[in-house]
């Protein structure tokens, strides 16, 4: 009897050693985590900025050390976030940033050209991009090539023409903000009217990474390679009639502008099922809390069937909000302002680097990112994708409808802060409350 006492009492003593405690009543959020520390709430701001007049160092908090070697002073300037780069940043991010400033610029008599693709980039596998300037009057020859082509007008006005497989006719005049798109494999012509007496310049965007602006089919270039007798059997005329022919391409080239009303300007009048133009500059733009954009895919521009856009501005301070692309990558460029965006490249991996007006970043699919203004102006920026369709996933939309309490198992975010995600997407938010 003694026996099993002292058994009972040993068991009850080692019972209430290791009961557990009855639950306390629920709270908002977690006091502490379960598994990791919390993050940090030390500032990552970025410590300098391009106009300062100091000499940068890659020193942040306790970290880094001075440079006692030589220093690019300038660059180092434009890039706060990748000589003292936030704590947040880890691993082995692809370069993601290319300046147009870096690009070989291509001289011609009446303009030039300078382009971005994966041989200056390399993780831009999926679009490439040039920047073209003519003036007044000026022509890119007439030619096709292999890829879509989807252009914005940074400048000027600009008369434009294709002709389709099926001989079917379109030209039509695009002025700054504006668009056109030609199908792979279409002919077409781009001139500078007169407009302006600066001519126009342009951005063009193509569906393949190793695009190259120096290996299009040009009208002049094929004609100084086939023998003069047979381009005579081909139009049925005298060989004489060409006798001016260019020996080689001419690509940019000095001409009279065309005539100021374009329907006087056709050959037949425009039977495309579809303009290849989209007048971008005279949608109105949907207003965000933190800035403004405008969308422009296969839903409102048919021809477009391999790129899509978004025109945004964000006010000083504001963001284009965390958020990642599903399928496609983002090629991004940044018409003015300054902007810092931070990739998340998943494994641990992101990467934090600092844009100014002609920079360009490509973001590959579904890499998290966001774009913010640093700069005390207002950024605008476009967001190009190989799609005919625009789609994102919002991290504020997201999280807002998922159940509250896996938010909170996830984060330890409390009621309050639940309460305030935003069920519809911002695109833009404002500066920090």
């Amino acid at each position: 009897m003694h026996s099993w006492c002292r058994i009972l009492s040993t068991l009850a003593l080692i019972s209430s050693a290791v009961a557990v405690p009855a639950p306390s009543v629920a709270t908002s959020a977690p006091t502490a985590s379960p598994t990791v520390p919390y993050a940090s709430d030390d500032p990552n701001y970025p410590l300098w900025n391009e106009y300062e007049d100091i000499t940068p160092e890659p020193i942040r908090g306790t970290l880094g050390a001075t440079v006692i070697g030589p220093q690019n002073v300038e660059l180092d300037l434009m890039n706060p976030d990748l000589l003292a780069p936030p704590t947040t940043d880890s691993g082995d991010v692809p370069n993601f940033k290319w300046p147009f400033s870096m690009s070989h610029t291509r001289l011609q008599t009446g303009g030039w050209a300078r382009q971005q693709n994966m041989e200056s980039m390399s993780i831009a596998t999926g679009l490439a991009g040039v920047d073209m300037r003519l003036e007044a009057g000026a022509i890119r020859e007439m030619h096709w090539h292999n890829d879509g082509e989807w252009a914005y007008v940074l400048k000027g006005d600009l008369r434009v023409s294709t002709v389709t497989p099926e001989g079917q006719v379109y030209l039509g005049d695009v002025t700054q903000g504006d668009l056109w798109y030609f199908p792979s494999g279409y002919p077409h012509s781009i001139q500078a009217k007169n407009t302006s007496t600066e001519g126009a310049e342009f951005l063009l965007i193509f569906d393949s990474g190793t695009f190259s602006e120096d290996s299009t089919f040009l009208l002049t270039d094929w004609l100084a390679h086939v023998p003069k007798e047979v381009i005579a059997k081909n139009f049925q005329v005298n060989i004489s009639a060409f006798d001016h022919i260019p020996a080689s391409e001419l690509y940019i080239f000095p001409s009279s502008p065309p005539p100021v009303n374009v329907e006087s300007d056709m050959v037949v009048p425009n039977d495309t099922p579809m303009p290849y133009t989209f007048a971008l500059s005279q949608v109105n733009a949907t207003q965000a809390p933190g800035g403004t954009y405008k969308v422009v895919d296969s839903r409102t521009f048919p021809a477009s069937t391999t790129v899509c856009g978004a025109e945004v501005t964000v006010e000083v301070g504001g963001m284009r909000e965390l958020h990642w692309h599903p399928t496609e990558p983002e090629w991004t460029y940044i018409v003015a302002g300054n902007a810092r965006i931070t990739v998340y490249a998943s494994s641990a991996a992101a990467m934090t680097m600092d844009f100014q007006g002609g920079d360009i970043a490509y973001i590959p699919p579904s890499y998290g990112h966001y774009v913010e203004n640093t700069g005390n102006s207002t950024l605008t920026f476009l967001e190009i994708f190989r799609s005919a369709l625009f789609q994102d996933i919002s991290l504020n939309q997201w999280l807002a409808l998922t159940p509250p309490a896996l938010v909170k198992a996830h984060l330890g975010l409390d009621d309050a802060t639940i309460a305030r995600l935003s069920k519809v997407k911002q695109e833009v938010v404002g500066p920090a409350q």
